[in-house]
């Protein structure tokens, strides 16, 4: 049974109201920045009343916080079933590409946001967010590294390198490609292939030569 389905409907109603919340201030955000977009305006865009927003957050800030910690946990939660899926270590590896691709895509909004803001100078409550986000990316970062580990045991893999930093290297080179994606999507498309992404690794760059 679904989660959505155990809920009572009020429960499921304030769901449904945090995530419209959530909704509004991600086009406000995107639209103005951060920085000059208003409580009220989001209440507005949302079509709620502003003492309905302070029901589910203490301030702009609150709510900010709470969006993009949201969508951290659903992309490193899909991320790490995926490393829990498949046959091998190899399939493994090719729904973690398939799966860190579309959740990129599917939330460039909220990563162009991140971006934006944890640049600003006078944006005073990056840190924390930011290190909890990271330490959610170091768990999955691990859970990688475990599935390299696991294939060089099984001698599908050579060990080329730890397997931490394969998988340092694997996340390196997707976030490449992803950035690339999202400056220029149109030239500059994710591989529907996750075999384009890991062959780099698993073929490597140098040509057979008759003098090695």
């Amino acid at each position: 049974m679904k989660q959505s389905q155990k809920l009572s409907r009020r429960e499921r109603d304030k769901l449904r109201q945090r995530q419209e919340i959530f909704a509004a201030a991600l086009e406000l955000f995107a639209e103005k920045g951060y920085h000059n977009v208003s409580v009220n305006e989001i209440a507005e865009r949302a079509e709620f009343a502003v003492g309905t927003l302070y029901k589910f957050f203490d301030n702009k800030e609150s709510l900010y916080k709470s969006l993009m910690r949201e969508r951290a946990d659903r992309v490193h939660q899909a991320l790490s079933k995926a490393l829990e899926e498949g046959d091998d270590e190899i399939e493994k590896l090719r729904n973690y590409v398939r799966t860190k691709g579309s959740s990129f895509k599917e939330d460039a909004p909220v990563v162009r946001l991140y971006l934006a803001e944890t640049r600003g100078v006078n944006f005073n409550f990056e840190d924390d967010l930011h290190n909890d986000i990271r330490k959610q990316y170091e768990k999955v970062q691990q859970k990688l590294a475990v599935v390299f580990k696991h294939g060089i045991q099984k001698k599908l893999f050579n060990k080329i390198a730890e397997p931490y930093l394969l998988a340092v290297t694997l996340n390196s080179i997707i976030t490449g490609f992803l950035f690339l994606w999202l400056e220029q999507p149109e030239e500059n498309m994710y591989p529907e292939n996750p075999n384009t992404i890991l062959d780099i690794l698993f073929k490597g760059l140098l040509a057979d030569s008759p003098n090695a």
